[in-house]
């Protein structure tokens, strides 16, 4: 294994690092997609081993410093597309076979760090949570809404059991004056929650969560970006993904699942009619947790799970069954008017 201490340097250290070089091997050369570039943590390593190339994406504009380093260091084996996942086959030639695909989901330390994005609760400044190519912010939703649409995004997205309380709060406060500001939003939670003194996390984590999902259509993004994936990933490649909560965890799981070769070809005893549904080689349903290094150098990193699959044939057919299977996540997604 290289050395990939000076990595850490990075204002986002990549969660898992010598985890996903471990699974996607670029030591034995290729073409790779980093779908979360950041601050090119994934990026760097892979292209440190010689006879690899990077095409890598991210919606955020703020990645730009990072990029142009990368260019200049790497020049042709780099190749940067400001995009979404939802946007990886227009990018990306569909005869481009590629070895391995990562996605990093959720915040970066860089964004949680920026007070001025409104993705954390220190920040001062307005609710924003735009991580970049959207169409509207965290302030729009919370002073447009309904209650019963503000309520299911908490509970859906959030698993928020107060999503009820909290949303009737926050049309309250809205009547009253608009919601110009973090500490607004913040007020409102705490104001609206039960106190839990059995719960490590702030008491605002799951409406933060619920919020910036919505806003930046993410379960829309992660399932397309898979799909995606899956299409451009050419025999025994690999599509890498840690996630970050329950939600993500859940589509990743029914995704690799349901599509592989142990789960498609159904009980032994019947005939083998769903053999044409296999996308993936058999899944073990194996889930990679970070090391207590990992977890005691960087803490945001406790709560990821990395999971993997590896891509059987060539050929593809849409998996309308997996956007079936999370219908309701994605018509939540497009309530905003």
């Amino acid at each position: 294994m290289k050395d990939i201490s000076s990595l850490r340097a990075l204002p986002h250290y990549p969660v898992m690092l010598e985890q996903v070089l471990e699974v996607c091997q670029p030591e034995k050369g290729g073409l790779f997609v980093d779908c979360t570039f950041g601050s090119g943590g994934y990026s760097n390593a892979i292209l440190s081993f010689p006879k690899t190339k990077v095409i890598a994406l991210d919606r955020d504009s703020n990645t730009q410093q990072y990029v142009s380093k990368m260019k200049k260091k790497y020049k042709d084996r780099f190749i940067f597309h400001n995009s979404k996942f939802s946007e990886l086959d227009k990018v990306i030639n569909k005869n481009t076979k590629i070895d391995s695909i990562i996605f990093d989901l959720g915040l970066s330390s860089m964004q949680i760090s920026n007070l001025k994005r409104g993705f954390s609760f220190n920040s001062k400044g307005k609710p924003d949570m735009r991580m970049g190519l959207n169409s509207i912010s965290a302030q729009e939703v919370l002073n447009n809404l309904g209650l019963e649409t503000l309520r299911d995004i908490l509970r859906f997205f959030g698993e928020e059991k107060e999503a009820f309380r909290i949303a009737s709060n926050i049309v309250k406060q809205r009547d009253k004056k608009t919601i110009t500001s973090i500490p607004d939003l913040v007020n409102i939670v705490r104001r609206s929650k039960r106190r839990d003194f059995k719960k490590k996390i702030n008491t605002s984590t799951q409406t933060f969560q619920a919020i910036r999902i919505f806003v930046n259509k993410e379960i829309f993004e992660l399932i397309e970006g898979l799909i995606n994936a899956t299409k451009l990933l050419k025999k025994d490649g690999k599509i890498i993904v840690i996630t970050f909560h329950s939600i993500e965890d859940k589509i990743v799981k029914f995704f690799f699942t349901n599509f592989s070769g142990n789960k498609a070809r159904g009980s032994r005893y019947y005939p083998d009619t769903d053999q044409k549904k296999i996308l993936f080689e058999n899944y073990k349903n194996k889930i990679i947790r970070p090391n207590s290094r990992e977890i005691e150098n960087n803490n945001p990193s406790r709560s990821a799970k990395l999971r993997f699959v590896t891509r059987s044939e060539d050929n593809f057919f849409y998996p309308i069954d997996f956007k079936n299977k999370f219908f309701h996540y994605l018509e939540l997604e497009n309530r905003y008017v």
